[in-house]
């Protein structure tokens, strides 16, 4: 199976009638439209699934076609990659540039570098 990204899509447009757009160049496994969470209005975008063979041929077909006064663009989707590595906390290291108030910068002054590190408490003075 393959999913595909169909952008570009009318507000008014449903999962339904993306799915009978598609179901012409190939049989659709899925098909969804995304919307707002909160106002449940479309996103302007979808996913499609089919086949490979399909897929490929659905994006050479339908990418820039006019659909319901708008031209779609209808790409290969892309799997969601996370980023599962630490976080840089470059500020927390000795060789800090000036942007972190390291080094010569009349930013940092004693105070600044006195105050413990760890838990914040807001509000509170040290």
């Amino acid at each position: 199976m393959q999913s595909i990204y169909v952008g570009n899509l009318n507000w008014s447009m449903t999962s339904e009638q993306l799915q009978e757009v598609f179901e012409k160049v190939g049989a659709v496994t899925s098909a969804r439209v995304i919307t707002d969470r909160e106002t449940g209005r479309s996103r302007g975008f979808g996913f499609i699934e089919m086949s490979s063979e399909d897929a490929n041929k659905a994006v050479s077909e339908l990418d820039g076609q006019e659909i319901e006064g708008r031209n779609l663009k209808v790409n290969l989707a892309e799997d969601k990659k996370r980023n599962n590595a630490p976080r840089n906390n470059s500020y927390k290291n000795n060789d800090r540039d000036s942007s972190y108030g390291g080094g010569n910068s009349s930013y940092a002054d004693s105070s600044f570098e006195s105050k413990p590190r760890g838990k914040k408490n807001w509000g509170s003075s040290y």
